[in-house]
């Protein structure tokens, strides 16, 4: 027995030997507060204090805890009292988004502030700098961190509401206290103890035939192993995609693996056989094939053809084409031309894939981390060829997911493990097998030429990208599709003409992250813009705002919006920074020989929601008799906001305060389908419908009265008191009969924008809204070594209507945040950077401080005119930051991520030239 302090409670345990901490409190202890993210000591959400010092529980083995005193976040919370101020800082700055770091940001924050009360930006970034954040771009955790001191002033000071939270409000996040308590139930918090577990046989090869063993003697022999997995086991299709056409990925592959992690088999034993198990023992046999890892390959004579129906393995094209492209640029003054590339992007969320599964009465509930609750739903109805009302999704707090938790993972396996046993059943990934085995942004080949007139006016440009969808479909579909119709930019293009393609490979499969491709094709264009505006001797913003879309202009694929084109005000609002900051770099270069700075500006749009499909959201609320207001809210937030914000729209429409409304889900048994959170979508879509169904609740309770419209609604128990012009009426609610779900007002609402298909030749309305945004990067470059340093960040979006001010705040932070890693240092190669050690990812001594600057330009189909913002934010960070390190060097980075070796050789040729 181990015996030591938790929280100042006495503990004893048992570990297995060799047991890491974290697993003995969690697993043992039920100290659930501490979270796991890597197991390996890269991102430390397990942190925790033992006898007053910071350690990564993961690597702290439980037998050498004897006698000492450990402290988790949510003792710290019981017994501490500076995480009284430290907690309500985090809430107000919305320094929480998706929590799951968070636990681990805390702890290390108390250690510094026990010795350190009065901590420098630079003590924090040191205290908590081995603590990995993928959602907030850290700012926001700083300033949480630097108030505690009264003596420091926060870089940014947030207005917090305490009015009735309605739109425009700056409200804390509702779901923020057990975010910041550890309290927050992700993927792998659901199941209790000594719950069986799963693990999956994954394909160590990037192509490979196989030959399974006698399974059946396996099992016989390892006695702790209630059943083994395989394709033999899935009553329904062997498939699964997002995209009904493109349902190409199998749960378990059948003969050949077509990617290194693809799953083959999975055993379902206990714990202790888990933990010890070693694949190799499995009996399957290995042959190792010629992989297509690049699209060069994959597309040449002598490819193997992944897929029998995709010649050259085509996976399928994208196509928009408007007025005569190859005159115009044959015509033009001035002429661009580059070839751009990326790599594999990792979403590198904190949590890896995890989930839990029962059978409860006959019906089979799966709770796993996940976007799209409904979809998942929909995927294991056609696999387990059961009726979606014998299945349940019940999804936990997810731990970020940026486009990746949209494809299922673990569901399948789970729910298959748990109906062939009739037992419950947990599996989470090894962050290995999570970077194995998940989506990855597209890597992309950009081959781009613009022409421009005298003017500065862009007369024509020809775009042509491929994309590596690696072995599966996933969302490259929506790649292809979405890129030609963004590749633009928000300028007016008169003569254009966009083709992608998206390829398969023997390559992790590519999905959906944060942006769909626009952020790859944003590079190609903005930085070509640049070179053009040099070419033309016209200022790099100034060619923007004169190329810039206005309200009553075509896009690209003809598509004309009467307003909320917000693109030149963003433009516009960085001017006087513009101007300021180049001259400081000019007297900052005229002062250094080796270091150098520059200002990049590049712009971005968005379009919100399914590219010409069908994409509808429903909210359904219901007042009960006791006057309780309840709002099924069935959209995931994975951090961005979409619990609080669709409430408040909610609020806003009704006429009743935040703390008035109950929210429940997303539960697919009791929340209609929100639709999945994808495309920055769920501000506009699914606050659509919870306006309307705020609105049709707050109808039904006015025509009960014959009130105007801008009555006000007072919820005081069961009554409702409506006050109308001075005059006073009261709604017994007892007086009115309930429904089944005991609501005697209810009032379901869906909202499905509205847009036109393209054509052949990608004209139409794709996208009811879009999203505008510019950002100025100022980075400073070491000449000699090729190292990049991120001075700071302003960045200028147009939300529409902001519907919660810090909210946004965050948005904008955690986007550059991404986009800076994969402007400087993100590479996923397969089979080398499986892990947060080897790949790399911004840390907080990365992120340096954002201006962010909040443009509303209303559109006209969003609630209270809001767009969405999500996606927006990382496209043009990017090319933004190439585009300074342009401006410091002369040197021109056409492939990402701009390494020091990359930069150093640059700038090494331009020399030689």
């Amino acid at each position: 027995m181990t015996t030591f302090t938790l929280n100042g409670n006495l503990i004893s345990s048992d570990p297995l030997p060799g047991e890491r901490l974290s697993e003995m409190l969690r697993e043992r202890v039920g100290a659930r507060d501490v979270k796991i993210g890597c197991n390996a000591g890269d991102c430390g959400a397990c942190s925790v204090l033992v006898d007053g010092d910071v350690v990564c529980a993961c690597l702290t083995p439980a037998h050498q805890i004897e006698g000492k005193s450990v402290e988790t976040v949510g003792g710290l919370y019981e017994n501490e009292p500076i995480v009284d101020k430290l907690s309500d800082n985090f809430l107000n700055h919305g320094a929480a988004q998706c929590g799951i770091c968070t636990p681990g940001m805390i702890v290390s924050a108390v250690a510094m502030l026990r010795e350190n009360p009065s901590p420098t930006e630079d003590d924090v970034k040191d205290a908590l700098g081995g603590v990995l954040c993928r959602c907030t771009g850290y700012r926001k955790i700083i300033d949480a961190v630097l108030e505690v001191s009264s003596s420091i002033s926060p870089t940014i000071s947030p207005t917090i509401s305490n009015d009735a939270g309605h739109v425009g409000s700056s409200i804390r996040r509702l779901d923020g206290l057990e975010k910041v308590l550890g309290r927050d139930l992700y993927g792998d918090d659901i199941a209790p103890s000594g719950t069986k577990e799963i693990f999956v046989i994954r394909s160590p090869f990037p192509r490979a035939s196989f030959e399974l063993g006698d399974l059946d003697r396996y099992e016989s022999e390892n006695r702790e192993i209630s059943t083994i997995l395989t394709a033999a086991n899935i009553e329904g299709e062997n498939a699964f995609g997002v995209i009904p056409q493109f349902q190409d990925q199998p749960v378990f592959a059948v003969r050949e693996a077509r990617f290194r992690g693809e799953a083959i088999a999975a055993i379902v034993a206990s714990p202790e056989f888990v933990r010890d198990f070693d694949p190799d023992d499995f009996p399957i046999t290995w042959q190792e094939k010629d992989a297509a890892q690049d699209i060069t390959k994959a597309q040449s004579d002598d490819a193997i053809k992944l897929h029998e129906k995709h010649e050259r393995n085509l996976m399928c094209e994208g196509f928009v084409q408007r007025g005569d492209v190859s005159s115009a640029i044959l015509d033009a003054e001035f002429v661009v031309e580059g070839h751009f590339n990326s790599g594999f992007v990792e979403h590198a969320y904190i949590e890896p894939e995890a989930g839990y599964a029962e059978i409860v009465d006959e019906k089979v509930v799966v709770h796993a981390c996940t976007q799209a609750p409904v979809m998942d739903q929909e995927a294991l109805e056609i696999i387990l060829a059961r009726d979606k009302s014998q299945i349940r999704i019940i999804p936990s707090s997810v731990g970020g997911g940026f486009g990746s938790k949209l494809d299922i993972s673990v569901q399948p396996i789970l729910a298959i493990a748990a109906i062939k046993t009739g037992h419950p059943v947990r599996l989470t990934y090894t962050r290995s097998e999570s970077m194995q085995s998940t989506t990855k942004r597209h890597p992309s080949d950009i081959h781009l030429k613009i022409g421009a007139n005298s003017a500065g006016k862009v007369v024509g440009f020809d775009f042509f990208g491929s994309f590596d969808t690696g072995a599966y479909a996933s969302w490259g579909p929506t790649v292809a599709n979405r890129v030609p119709v963004h590749a633009s930019g928000p300028y007016l293009i008169e003569n254009y003409r966009a083709k992608s393609k998206g390829i398969y490979t023997n390559n992790p499969p590519s999905g959906a992250f944060r942006g769909f491709g626009v952020p790859q094709s944003a590079i190609a264009q903005e930085s070509l813009f640049d070179e053009l505006a040099n070419k033309v001797g016209i200022d790099a913003l100034e060619f923007r705002i004169i190329n810039a879309l206005d309200a009553g202009q075509p896009t690209v694929c003809g598509q004309v919006f009467d307003q909320g084109v917000g693109i030149k005000k963003c433009l516009l609002a960085l001017k006087s920074h513009w101007d300021e900051e180049r001259a400081a770099c000019d007297t900052f270069n005229a002062n250094n020989d080796i270091f150098k700075r520059g200002v990049g500006v590049a712009s971005g749009w968005y379009g919100c929601g399914n590219t010409s499909l069908p994409n509808p959201s429903t909210i359904k609320s219901g007042i009960c008799a006791d006057g309780t207001i309840v709002l099924h809210q069935g959209a995931m937030d994975i951090g961005q906001g979409a619990n609080t914000v669709i409430t408040q729209i909610f609020a806003t429409a009704l006429g009743a305060r935040i703390s008035d409304i109950e929210l429940l889900g997303p539960d697919t048994d009791i929340t209609p389908d929100a639709g999945k959170t994808s495309a920055s979508r769920q501000t506009f879509v699914s606050g659509n419908a919870a306006r309307l169904s705020g609105k049709a609740l707050r109808a039904d309770i006015l025509q009960r009265f014959n009130v105007s419209e801008n009555c006000e609604l007072f919820f005081e128990g069961s009554k409702i008191h409506v006050c109308d012009n001075g005059k006073d009426h009261y709604l017994d609610l007892n007086s009115l009969a309930a429904d089944e779900e005991g609501y005697v007002l209810c009032a379901q609402e869906t909202y499905d924008p509205p847009t036109v298909p393209l054509d052949k030749n990608g004209q139409g309305s794709p996208y009811a809204q879009f999203g505008y945004a510019a950002q100025m990067a100022i980075m400073e470059v070491d000449t000699e070594l090729g190292t990049v340093k991120p001075i700071k960040f302003i960045a200028a979006h147009d939300v529409g209507k902001a519907i919660n001010p810090v909210l946004v705040e965050g948005q904008v932070h955690g986007g550059i945040a991404q986009g800076l890693g994969m402007a400087l240092m993100e590479e996923y190669i397969p089979g080398r950077t499986e892990n947060l050690h080897d790949y790399l990812i911004p840390t907080i001594g990365d992120m340096p401080p954002v201006e962010t600057l909040i443009i509303e330009e209303a559109d006209a189909h969003g609630p209270y005119g809001a767009k969405g913002l999500g996606e927006h934010v990382l496209v043009p960070t990017a090319p933004a930051i190439l585009n300074a390190i342009y401006a410091a060097t002369g040197a021109r980075i056409t492939r990402v991520p701009a390494t020091p070796s990359r930069v150093k050789m640059a700038i090494k040729a331009l020399r030689h030239d």
